[in-house]
């Protein structure tokens, strides 16, 4: 060093305030020296130093090693540094290494989304690009998604979309695309102006661009809520260029299907029709045709673009305004073909766009006409689950409100393997192919054929779904095929009671409805009248009928079914009989009856262990087969075990006594006063009423009981008949020769029969002749009439 330099030094450094030296060149040797250079107070060495690790982490294996090294906590901080280079080069830096996933996992637990949203809106071209970049990556993670929009950061990229570097369209492009994968915030992407921009976007010359652009749209405009945005930027005409240019191929699957999520648009679907749009997709839509010699080779569309133009023409045709032209480009013909010969997934669409046409009386004639009906039966064989289900379901559309397409599955032998589907897995599937059975069956011609099908034990395992609209339609088809009593007993002995009962548990008031008319068709039959009861169903309608929130009219017309088919079970509810409800054999009086109380019949009656209880009195004249020991025909038998029941010979001589002698008789009156005797001296004669506490009528039938040690009791047996016991027996055997009597229960055993009789009116001027109501006396002065407006009525009723 020369005497001048010494100088000039000298006088530097004495020279106050300068602390300054000239630059020293350094040799660094270690990553670990350079990140370490990247804290240096000198802005000149952190720009280096940034620049050397960017070189080092072009290489992928060296991210995660700078990355442990510490250098993302310096880079986070020197993003936001005063010194324009510096944080050119540390953004570059970042931008290099958040292309790992690693890195990105360590940086979302960094402070770095507020500095990049707020420096990508300025004017720095290299930070916008490795900002955007930054937040591409980070974007995937929930919650930078959500600091980037509460960053306010949507706005600045949303602009960014117009930038005129390719690169930073695109890194936009991608962050906002990750961003809407959210759909809370597609209402910001659109209120920003964003579906004019990614319109706009589509004219790139950059593919990627393009299909990002797409991508993002896709999303943007699936609630209906885009479409109005989508019409005013002219959003359908543009997606109908990109479709008609087979130079753009790649974008078609993405512009059909944004197509697809808003051709249900009335406005729209005219917007495409003007545009040529309609005519481009039926060709789409075409099956892939095999070379034509003459015509040369076909070009084939791919799947994808056939599933998505299928899919355009399904949501298509679920608007009035699209029928007319669908039809005259010839749709129905089309769909045909693809549930011929395409394959799951395009059969699939067209059984979905068939179901959206068959709301149209046109479409749905002309579907049964070329022949689509006999298609989707056989594809309800189909091994594909959803097929099934899309194939019953327009199978479903087609047949609503239309016999004429009802009859032609019946035809087209389709009954077989409808039942089959209510087995499956899919509640929707379940729930139309009830409903196609239940029209099916309201045909009563084939109904029969249905029921021999077996569709009845089929419906069984549909009433235990959980599904409301499967219960509905199911309790639906029960109604329609429950006419006969062989299906009712098919049902029975399928074991269907019990689960149909317990629908009346159901808070759907629907499905409580028809469940209500289905037990109501069922209980025509008394044994299935009981062994419903036995399920709790009494009660249960009771609990409706009392409910303000839940009770329905078809819940009285069940209960009083169910009442009505058992007059055992009607007179122990309500202690009276009418005189148009005629005793049979079977009839049994087992006291008041509650609504809760459970119901046996009363052959399980007969083998309960003998108690100390009145004896139950059972009415049963008949043999247990007819004269030749077959069973009468076109009847079905509802049999249950014999158990300890004998058969009541004393009263089966007691009718053919009765039939001989009271019929004789021409005179009204005369005939009850007969009876009544008759009853009266089969019970033990008239007795005083000063000498009823000797009659012994209780001992009598204790003993009796006992003798037969079975808590039933013929009543043919009794020789000590009381009120209850003579009043039932005047019932049963007036019903047998055709007279008119009621049977009213009172209280302490005391029961009566009640007749009308007309006379003349001796009040009236005029002759008139009115009706009069009378007790008939079977205990103290048998055959006696006595009126039953009068105290000796009131007396002859009560103690």
């Amino acid at each position: 060093m020369d005497k001048k330099d010494k100088k000039e030094r000298k006088s530097k450094c004495e020279t106050p305030g300068r602390d300054t030296f000239e630059p020293l060149q350094i040799t660094v040797k270690t990553k670990t020296t350079l990140v370490l250079l990247l804290s240096s107070p000198e802005d000149n060495v952190v720009a280096i130093a940034c620049e050397a690790i960017y070189g080092f982490a072009e290489k992928d294996d060296m991210k995660v090693h700078l990355m442990k090294l510490g250098v993302l906590q310096p880079l986070s901080q020197l993003i936001n540094h005063s010194n324009e280079l510096v944080r050119r080069n540390a953004f570059m830096v970042l931008g290099r290494m958040v292309t790992d996933r690693t890195v990105v996992n360590a940086l979302q637990k960094m402070a770095v989304v507020p500095p990049i949203i707020k420096l990508i809106d300025g004017v720095d071209a290299v930070i916008k690009e490795y900002g955007t970049l930054c937040l591409s990556f980070l974007s995937v993670d929930p919650s930078c998604k959500v600091q980037i929009v509460e960053n306010k950061g949507l706005p600045p990229l949303i602009k960014l979309l117009s930038s005129s570097e390719p690169d930073v369209q695109k890194n936009s492009l991608e962050t906002i695309y990750n961003l809407v994968q959210n759909s809370q915030f597609w209402p910001a992407v659109r209120e920003l102006g964003g579906v004019s921009l990614l319109l706009e976007l589509l004219n790139s010359q950059y593919v990627v661009i393009q299909q990002l652009a797409l991508k993002t749209l896709l999303k943007v405009t699936t609630d209906k809520d885009s479409h109005g945005v989508l019409r005013k930027e002219q959003g359908p005409e543009k997606l109908v260029e990109i479709l008609k240019n087979e130079n753009l191929e790649d974008l078609h699957v993405d512009a059909l299907q944004i197509l697809a999520n808003s051709m249900s648009d009335s406005d729209i679907f005219q917007l495409v029709q003007n545009a040529g749009g309609l005519s481009l997709l039926m060709t789409l839509v075409l099956p892939p045709k095999l070379p034509d010699m003459e015509s040369g080779p076909v070009k084939c569309v791919s799947h994808e673009i056939q599933s998505n133009a299928v899919e355009c023409v399904s949501r298509a045709a679920q608007i009035p305004e699209s029928h007319k032209v669908l039809h005259e480009l010839k749709a129905e013909e089309i769909l045909l073909d693809l549930l011929s010969v395409g394959n799951d997934g395009l059969k699939i669409l067209a059984c979905q766009a068939v179901a959206a046409m068959s709301s149209f009386l046109t479409s749905k004639e002309h579907f049964r006409e070329i022949g689509v009906l006999p298609v989707l039966i056989r594809l309800l064989s189909s091994r594909n689950l959803a097929l099934r289900g899309e194939a019953v379901q327009a199978l479903a559309n087609l047949t609503s409100g239309n016999k004429l397409n009802t009859v032609a599955i019946y035809e087209a032998r389709g009954l077989r393997r409808l039942i089959l589907r209510l087995g499956d897995t899919c509640p929707r599937t379940v729930a139309n192919a009830a409903a196609i059975l239940c029209r099916i069956a309201g045909q009563e011609a084939i109904r029969c054929d249905v029921l021999s099908h077996g569709a009845m034990p089929a419906l069984v395992k549909p009433l235990k779904s959980t599904d409301s609209q499967v219960l509905i339609n199911a309790t639906l088809c029960i109604c329609e095929l429950a006419f006969s009593a062989e299906a009712r007993a098919q049902l029975w002995k399928a074991n269907g009671l019990e689960p149909l009962v317990i629908l009346l548990r159901s808070s759907h008031m629907e499905v409580l409805r028809c469940t209500c008319m289905a037990i109501s068709v069922c209980a025509k039959d008394e044994p299935m009248a009981v062994e419903m009861c036995k399920f709790g169903a009494l009660g249960m309608l009771q609990e409706i009928n009392q409910s303000e929130n839940s009770k329905i009219k078809f819940g009285e017309f069940a209960l009083n079914s169910l009442i009505q088919s058992s007059l055992s079970l009607k007179f122990g509810l309500t202690d009276c009989l009418a005189s148009t409800d005629v005793i049979t054999d079977g009839f049994y009086d087992a006291g008041k009856f509650g609504f809760s109380q459970k119901v046996l019949t009363l052959e399980e009656l007969s083998m309960e262990p003998v108690n100390q209880g009145l004896p139950i009195i059972a009415v049963n004249a008949s043999t247990e087969n007819s004269e030749d020991g077959a069973q009468p025909k076109n009847e079905v038998q509802f049999e249950y075990p014999q158990g300890k029941m004998v058969n009541d010979v004393a009263l089966q001589l007691l009718v053919k006594e009765v039939k001989e002698s009271i019929l004789l008789l021409n005179d009204e009156v005369e005939q009850y006063a007969a009876l009544a005797r008759r009853v009266s001296d089969a019970m033990g004669g008239a007795i005083e009423k000063e000498d009823m506490h000797g009659f012994g009528w209780l001992l009598d039938i204790s003993l009796l009981k006992f003798q037969l040690q079975c808590n039933v009791v013929p009543i043919g047996m009794i020789s000590k008949g009381f009120y209850c016991h003579r009043a039932l027996l005047f019932k049963y055997l007036a019903d047998c020769v055709g007279l008119r009597c009621t049977l009213v229960r009172g209280h302490n055993n005391r029961a009566w029969n009640e007749i009308v009789l007309y006379k003349e009116d001796p009040s009236s001027d005029e002759y008139s002749i009115q009706p009069c109501c009378y007790i008939v006396d079977l205990m103290h002065e048998p055959g006696n009439l006595i009126r039953a407006d009068t105290s000796a009525a009131i007396r002859y009723n009560s103690i």
